[in-house]
């Protein structure tokens, strides 16, 4: 039999992730959660990396299964082990740098749907999202999030993912990490990051610059307070003004000095700055973020959107871009 000992363990429809610090760490967790369904005569599903694949596999051997040179293995139970290369499932599922639901459906819905034939028990191990991060490409990880939350609704098995916590860290987008949290039922290593959600209404504005230079004072960066002040109340503004719905302010450090400041609220609606008239009363926020901030952009997500700016890493003035 295959021994097992982890503090992760997934029910059908589960959905845990992990962030993670080195390979060793990722197989104690992964290993024994694989091991649990092959234990129990069914299947186990790994989309990895080759080195991530190799290091399971020689782990799983340990515990006696017999992994095979062409992809697969089976347990004494007689539980089946399918392994899949996770960059090559990226680039199947990805059409003009979004994932094709009908190629994910083809590729990974029919083969999760045949391993849980006969109600096997069924747990998967997937790794495309953190090979579309690592390539820059945070909107269609969390996408395929979404796709894999949706097949979950109709089979039962459970899933396991896992992201490099440096990784998520230096790309320092602070509000997909928490919406990749939010998309599960478990987190396992979160990194920590300082963010706040605010209610729809006028006043969060004002809460939200406050919240924004505390943080900034805590770190030690008085020197982007002015800019921050500013581009904090805009990004705020436009959350209450046009999304009319609850917003989360989040804040994260560059390597290069820099301080991110991100705005999410649940309006799939990009802003676009407009040439505001000298009469207009408003429709001059985003030019407003444009002067103080070293660069800004707005990305959809799941369920709405992240507005970012971002300072430093010298302070700025108003007319610099």
């Amino acid at each position: 039999m295959v021994a097992v000992s982890s503090d992760v363990r997934s029910a059908p429809h589960d959905h845990v992730v992990q962030f993670y610090g080195d390979d060793d760490s990722l197989a104690d967790g992964v290993v024994p959660y694989l091991g649990e369904a092959l234990d129990a005569g069914g299947v186990a599903v790994v989309i990895a990396t080759p080195a991530h694949r190799a290091l399971f596999a020689a782990r799983l051997s340990a515990l006696g299964v017999e992994v095979g040179a062409t992809g697969g293995g089976r347990s004494p139970s007689g539980g089946a082990l399918v392994l899949l290369d996770a960059a090559e499932a990226m680039d199947t599922l990805l059409v003009d740098g979004r994932v094709a639901p009908h190629r994910f459906g083809k590729l990974i819905g029919r083969l999760i749907h045949q391993a849980a034939a006969g109600g096997r028990v069924v747990r998967a191990y997937g790794e495309i999202v953190a090979e579309m991060w690592a390539a820059g490409n945070v909107a269609a990880a969390l996408q395929l999030e979404d796709l894999w939350n949706g097949l979950r609704r109709e089979a039962d098995f459970s899933l396991y993912c896992a992201y490099p916590l440096t990784m998520v860290e230096a790309e320092g987008d602070v509000l997909a990490i928490h919406e990749v949290c939010r998309q599960h039922s478990a987190v396992v290593g979160a990194p920590a990051s300082p963010g706040r959600t605010f209610a729809p209404a006028m006043r969060s504005a004002t809460e939200a610059r406050r919240f924004v230079n505390s943080t900034l004072a805590a770190w030690g960066r008085v020197d982007l307070v002015e800019a921050a002040s500013i581009v904090a109340t805009e990004l705020a503004t436009n959350a209450v003004v046009h999304a009319r719905t609850e917003f989360t302010v989040s804040l994260s450090r560059g390597g290069d000095g820099s301080v991110r400041v991100a705005v999410r609220d649940a309006s799939p609606a990009l802003p676009a700055p407009r040439q505001a008239q000298p009469s207009d009363g408003s429709g001059r926020g985003l030019r407003l973020v444009q002067a103080f901030a070293a660069g800004w952009g707005a990305d959809p997500l799941p369920g709405g959107k992240v507005v970012w700016a971002r300072l430093g890493p010298r302070p700025l003035s108003a007319g610099t871009g």
